[in-house]
């Protein structure tokens, strides 16, 4: 996985936690001032990965690199790696200002102090460099610790969902201030999560792990239109799989009619396969659609979720613009309109 101008390289990475193989084979590569994330469920390997780079954790086999040298050579202080923790992790007895500093030591005392005030600006903390953690809202603490991470400028940061106690409004605007200000600075960061709409948002890339194992590595539209596995295109976003027969290479036969794909389809003739359909791959069509009925509802704001049954009993799901309002057991209208038809085997679909 070696490259030229690469800041992160993980090459057959392996980790074990509490005597059980944590992560698996695992390889991934990171630009300098790239955000990158590690979706998945919980105990799929996501941390023990984040902490096997930051050197608080010894991986089992495999190579990683920062910068090009081999950093499972280096202790973590030798890494350039600043690591926010999901419990933040700040120091009860230190001012906002010492706690921002603690990892300056290199530096001149008074050196130290303007780093600090100027990295608790550039979080909105200006004239809370006295206060006390306690003393704090949930989100002020929460820029503390990533102030304290930011203020020896890491080539890398490292976050083990950082915003999983904050609210949902407050998250996200955070969320989105830390990637504007990691962008400018040119830092890159490693962030791990369980919310897929938290990881597009942040990150420029994303893989989606599962049971130790890193499935697909990409920026979120590929991740949402061309998963590599059923189980990506299960957890990132909604999806249903609909049944289909190979007709030749480039063609699937379904309830919804034929469909054509972009590549060649890598199954023979007659073959039983599964094409994922998105709720944004149907569309209302009140003329010439295939009739369905509805048997549920969920309203979204502009939009609203429908729940579709095939006249095979199939059943789907599809977008509505809201002022388009349908009741379970009305009948209605959809056409496919997909830009990537995405199919796999039958037996690989659980």
């Amino acid at each position: 996985m070696s490259g030229p101008g690469l800041l992160l390289e993980i090459d057959r990475l392996s980790c074990a936690y509490a005597g059980q193989p944590a992560v698996r084979g695992l390889g991934l590569s990171l630009r300098p001032g790239e955000l990158g994330c590690l979706l998945g469920p919980s105990g799929c390997g996501k941390t023990t990965l984040l902490r096997a780079i930051a050197g608080f954790h010894t991986p089992e086999s495999g190579a990683l690199r920062l910068r090009g040298a081999d950093a499972l050579a280096l202790p973590p202080e030798k890494r350039s790696l600043g690591f926010v923790f999901q419990d933040l992790a700040l120091f009860p007895h230190l001012t906002v200002a010492d706690n921002v500093g603690f990892g300056l030591h290199r530096l001149a005392a008074k050196e130290r102090q303007a780093r600090s005030l100027e990295t608790l600006d550039l979080l909105g903390l200006s004239g809370l460099a006295d206060r006390f953690p306690h003393e704090l809202s949930g989100g002020q603490q929460q820029r503390v610790a990533l102030a304290r991470s930011l203020a020896p400028r890491p080539d890398l940061l490292l976050l083990d969902e950082p915003f999983s106690s904050l609210d949902a409004d407050l998250r996200g605007r955070l969320r989105d201030e830390l990637r504007a200000l990691l962008k400018r600075l040119g830092i890159a960061a490693l962030l791990v999560t369980h919310d897929q709409e938290e990881a597009f948002a942040f990150a420029d890339t994303v893989g989606v792990m599962n049971a130790g194992r890193l499935l697909q590595w990409a920026p979120g539209f590929e991740l949402y239109h061309r998963p590599a596995t059923p189980f990506v295109a299960s957890f990132v976003g909604e999806g249903r799989f609909l049944a289909a027969r190979v007709l030749d290479g480039r063609r699937v036969s379904t309830a919804l009619g034929e469909l054509t794909v972009v590549a060649d389809l890598p199954y023979p003739v007659g073959s039983a396969v599964r094409v994922l359909l998105r709720p944004d791959d149907l569309v209302p069509d009140g003329d010439a659609g295939i009739e369905a009925e509805v048997s549920a509802i969920a309203f979204r704001g502009a939009e609203t979720l429908h729940t579709l049954r095939l006249p095979d009993g199939t059943a789907l799901t599809a977008l509505f613009p809201s002022h388009q309002q349908h009741e379970p057991g009305d009948r209605v209208r959809v056409r496919p309109d997909l830009a990537h038809v995405v199919v796999f085997a039958d037996g690989d679909v659980g």
